[in-house]
């Protein structure tokens, strides 16, 4: 990682402004899931450490399109962060003005501040550079650790950096540049890429990027049909992006020119719509038999022939599911390529996993411990993955 980290800034004495991604899901005001509060904390807790005079924390939440709504309040995030960290945490009525700035000012030395939801105001996804001076002014240094957030050119991730003496990169987004860097740059072979998903529109520049890197790349999930669609194959009611067909075809024809081993299902579970209990059938691909049935998981011959590629890896990375496998009947493709990941890393391999879905199909199967590194920026590492710059992270100084 050639930006520059906390850990090259002095913080003792200084207000720090950080922005986390503290972007989780909220039911009837409980949070249900804390995996992105507690993936800053060894930021936080070192921030703290070292002695600042107060740390504030920035995060948006949802999607409240520029106006208050109480629904997207960070407010019970700030509780909950406060029972972790064992400490008061100042809730700030706004991001910026005089509610923010007497938080700041009344916290106690070593205190912690969150704002409230950045976007209540247009200003922070428009990259306002008024917006940005007014959190600018809040302190005397900017800490990014918002790597979920890093493709976006916003106020609080890129516009803040020009506005501040000092910045630097957060240790959730340093390891998150180290990881998926090394296996874009420097991965030890075989290097096998794992694509899932819905659709090949959210994953083209990806494949496009991997093309010349991996040793092997192997498709699943509803994506996988739209292959399936350009070399004239049954696909029943599956999912398909017929604008892609083109594409679908141009990716193909590349992977043979690179002899690149790319793999799609040879075997699939269909049933006639996406519902639990609906009667399922395992197919060969190929087979006129699925009729008006749609595909929505990797069959057992499949699973067996992706297993013994990625047996035979070093380094894998894994983004989108293979079937819908939040329903027990498509599930087991998904699970079974999560445990052939898992024990890819338990021997000497690189295992990353990027992506909302991929996470939650590790942590169904049991094997979340088992992964070199989670990524907690879903858009962010698939983007990353595509080739392109982040705006976040290249608006950081270099170390």
């Amino acid at each position: 990682m050639n930006k520059r980290s906390i850990k090259d800034l002095a913080l003792k004495g200084r207000r720090v402004l950080m922005r986390v991604d503290f972007n989780v899901p909220i039911k009837n005001g409980a949070i249900t899931d804390e995996t992105r509060i507690r993936a800053s904390l060894p930021t936080i807790e070192y921030a703290l450490s070292q002695g600042v005079k107060v740390l504030i924390l920035c995060s948006h939440l949802g999607r409240p399109k520029g106006k208050p709504s109480p629904e997207f309040s960070l407010k019970p995030v700030a509780e909950k962060l406060s029972q972790i960290l064992k400490r008061p945490v100042t809730f700030a009525e706004d991001c910026v003005g005089e509610p923010a700035k007497q938080a700041v000012a009344s916290a106690p030395d070593g205190g912690v501040v969150l704002l409230e939801n950045l976007r209540f105001h247009p200003e922070e996804e428009k990259n306002d550079p008024g917006f940005a001076k007014q959190l600018a002014e809040l302190a005397d240094v900017y800490v990014n650790d918002a790597f979920g957030s890093a493709h976006r050119a916003h106020a609080s991730t890129e516009g803040v950096v020009h506005q501040i003496k000092e910045s630097a990169a957060g240790m959730l987004m340093a390891a998150e540049l180290e990881h998926l860097g090394r296996v874009l740059e420097r991965p030890d072979h075989p290097f096998i890429a794992i694509l899932g998903g819905a659709k090949v529109s959210d994953k083209l520049e990806v494949i496009e990027n991997l093309i010349p890197r991996v040793d092997a790349l192997l498709i699943g999930g509803a994506m996988a049909y739209t292959f399936f669609k350009a070399r004239g194959l049954p696909v029943g009611k599956s999912l398909v992006e017929d604008d892609l067909l083109g594409a679908a075809r141009e990716i193909d024809a590349r992977a043979k020119g690179r002899g690149l081993r790319f793999e799609l299902p040879v075997d699939h579970v269909v049933a006639p719509k996406l519902e639990a209990g609906v009667p399922t059938e395992t197919l060969a691909v190929g087979d006129a038999a699925i009729g008006d049935r749609m595909g929505l998981d990797i069959g057992p011959k499949t699973i067996d022939t992706y297993r013994s590629v990625i047996g035979g890896a070093k380094t894998v990375i894994w983004n989108g599911p293979m079937g819908v496998f939040e329903i027990e009947a498509f599930a087991k493709g998904t699970m079974e390529i999560a445990k052939a990941v898992a024990s890819v890393s338990t021997s000497t391999g690189t295992t990353v996993i990027g992506g909302g879905d991929s996470i939650a199909a590790v942590a169904k199967a049991g094997v979340t411990d088992r992964i070199t590194h989670i990524s907690t920026g879903g858009g962010a590492s698939l983007e990353f993955l595509g080739g392109r710059e982040l705006p976040g992270v290249a608006a950081l100084p270099n170390a």
